[in-house]
């Protein structure tokens, strides 16, 4: 028996691939990763203490597309000048 496509895609494998405070920046950043046909999600950190801007999101994705993804978003601010911090770490999934 055949086995489906989507049997050999690795689940509940995201990361936090970076952080954005620009809602414009993330606007493109959104556009280009539909674009590319890359899933992604967008997770808005309760501010801290330490965290007190509004806007900061983090985007995320799955981690077999994080390089394609981290080029996209590299050549996105790196052309409009936006500050990005990249995170890379394994995203802490609330729902599981």
């Amino acid at each position: 028996m055949e086995q489906p496509l989507y049997t050999s895609l690795k689940v509940n494998n995201e990361i936090e691939l970076c952080e954005i405070a620009d809602s414009d920046c993330k606007k493109l950043i959104e556009q280009a990763l539909l674009k590319e046909r890359i899933s992604y999600y967008i997770r808005w950190p309760k501010p801290s203490l330490f965290h007190r801007r509004k806007n900061l999101c983090v985007i995320c994705v799955n981690d077999n597309v994080k390089e394609t993804a981290e080029n996209i978003i590299r050549g996105i601010c790196d052309e409009k000048g936006y500050p990005v911090k990249f995170l890379m770490r394994k995203a802490q999934n609330q729902y599981l």
